[in-house]
């Protein structure tokens, strides 16, 4: 931040780091949502039942399985459904935060002769969506970083103390040249100035090397606070 001001007489407006968050849901239930609009002249109708949940084989994305039979639902309509349904994973119902990996399975409904179109079930699907989800177990996940600190034999104690406290799960640890490779996976929001510390924690003779791993769900009693400072004061 102070080269970018310095060589580049750049003024910029320096804000606390964001995480990453996302959702996910872990539970299965069916459920039935009905969009109904009349205001004279035409309407809005769309009505569909549907099960949703986590996917079994975990990838990303929403895996829609479209399981409508006997014309209930017109075909041309399915796909505005599905539009629905991956629209409304952009932004989840406890944080607002995104879904990475969802499953859908439609499998009855109705429509109106005149009333019913791809928008009246594309809402459907939207808001079906917002009151299903709430009820699948909703939780909140968080990047996790996997951590290598290359320091001096007589420091790994502390080290190894100071990771546990950010929440760190030990994987590991090696000699190299000497020193000892201290390997862990830790959460992101217990990173942020860790470099620095680590430096006054070692004198100056540790070195770190972070990358990102994977995203795991949020301790209940982390996420409580989270999910309402963001309700509180937006992402």
């Amino acid at each position: 931040m102070d080269r970018i001001k310095r060589e580049f007489k750049v003024e910029i407006n320096q804000g606390a780091p964001q995480l990453a968050y996302k959702e996910a849901i872990t539970s299965t239930i069916e459920h039935r949502e009905t969009y109904k609009k009349q205001s004279g002249g035409r309407g809005k109708y769309g009505d569909i039942v549907f099960e949703i949940g986590p996917r079994a084989d975990g990838k990303p994305g929403l895996e829609f399985v479209n399981g409508i039979v006997g014309g209930v639902i017109p075909k041309e309509f399915i796909p505005a459904i599905q539009k629905g349904f991956e629209e409304s994973m952009k932004d989840g119902v406890l944080a607002g935060f995104p879904i990475e990996s969802m499953r859908v399975r439609l499998f009855h409904g109705s429509y109106h002769e005149v009333d019913s179109d791809a928008l009246s079930f594309e809402l459907a699907a939207r808001q079906g969506f917002r009151e299903a989800a709430r009820k699948c177990s909703p939780k909140l996940l968080e990047p996790i970083m996997a951590i290598e600190v290359l320091t001096p034999d007589e420091y790994t104690g502390p080290v190894t103390g100071d990771l546990n406290r950010r929440r760190g799960i030990m994987k590991g640890m090696d000699t190299k040249a000497g020193s000892q490779v201290i390997k862990a996976d830790v959460p992101l929001s217990e990173l942020f100035g860790y470099v620095t510390d680590l430096r006054t924690l070692t004198s100056g003779r540790a070195t770190a090397n972070l990358t990102f791993d994977h995203y795991e769900q949020v301790p209940n009693n982390l996420a409580e606070g989270i999910v309402a400072k963001v309700k509180g004061t937006g992402k």
